[in-house]
Order: C-alpha cells, then sequence, then structure tokens
C-alpha cells in the first residue's frame, strides 16, 4: 500500500526481521521518497516500542540491490533466490555495522513499485535538478 503527492511517495511493506536460526518477526516498514531530498530513501520501522526506528541511505542503492549486492558500511542490500514454492523474489536488506547489524527480507516487487513511483516523481539523473542549494546553504547558515 502506498500513496503519492506532489513531493512525496510513500508505501508501507512487510519488512520480516531474520534472527537467530533464521527465526523471523514481522515488522510495518514505511518507505519514503521526497523531491526535496531526490538521492535519499528513508526507511522507518514500527518496532512496536514507541518511536519507529529510521534509516536514510541511497535510492541508486536500493535500486542497484534488487540486482546484484550493495552498500558498504551500515547499510548493504542484495536479491535472493525465488522461495520455493512461491516464486517471490525477497531484498535482503542490512542495517548497522556488519559485526552488529540487523538483517531484514522484504518482497522485490513491492520495493520495485515504491522504485517505480519515485521515478516518476523525479526522473533518474535528474536529482540534481530538483535539489535546491541556495535554501540548504541557507538552512544549514541559520542553525549554526
Amino acid at each position: 500500500m502506498g500513496s503519492t503527492d506532489h513531493d512525496k511517495v510513500r508505501s508501507w511493506q512487510e519488512l520480516r526481521l531474520i534472527g537467530p536460526d533464521e527465526l523471523t518477526v514481522s515488522l510495518a516498514c514505511g518507505f519514503e521518497y521526497s523531491r526535496r531530498d531526490p538521492y535519499a530513501v528513508r526507511l522507518s520501522l514500527d518496532t512496536g516500542a514507541g518511536n519507529p526506528v529510521a534509516w536514510t541511505f541511497a535510492r541508486d542503492l536500493l535500486a542497484a540491490a534488487l540486482y546484484g549486492a550493495e552498500g558498504i558500511g551500515d547499510v548493504r542490500a542484495w536479491p535472493a533466490q525465488a522461495q520455493a514454492g512461491t516464486g517471490e523474489k525477497t531484498l535482503h536488506i542490512e542495517l548497522g555495522p556488519p559485526e552488529e547489524c540487523a538483517r531484514f527480507e522484504v518482497r522485490a516487487a513491492g520495493i520495485k513499485r515504491f522504485l517505480d513511483r519515485t521515478y516518476e516523481l523525479v526522473p533518474r539523473g535528474q536529482e540534481s535538478s530538483f535539489l535546491n542549494l541556495d535554501a540548504e546553504i541557507a538552512e544549514l547558515l541559520s542553525q549554526a
């Protein structure tokens, strides 16, 4: 399920936390994209413990991860083989440093639909034309 307005694309999806011994826990996850920050995707996890956990990473990383392993540092993602019997492809996402990360999986088709909608809002390769660097610099200076 998702929504689009003139500045943002949002999508809620089921994200599965992969625990020890491949135990999975389903979490509600929101993906958000804004033309105000055209290079980034925000992921918000509802852990049921108050404030959601939020991560921000490159839209290009998420798109490339549908086809191969991407990312270094605290955000890594890669496609998984289709699950036996369902034919459903998944995307694995690891958040956090490699030795202490949380690993998740999400339906690749849902991510693809979300990304397609982001490209309708801001076409791939045209992100820089949506940046307002003067406004960003003014905001940074006002916080100093």
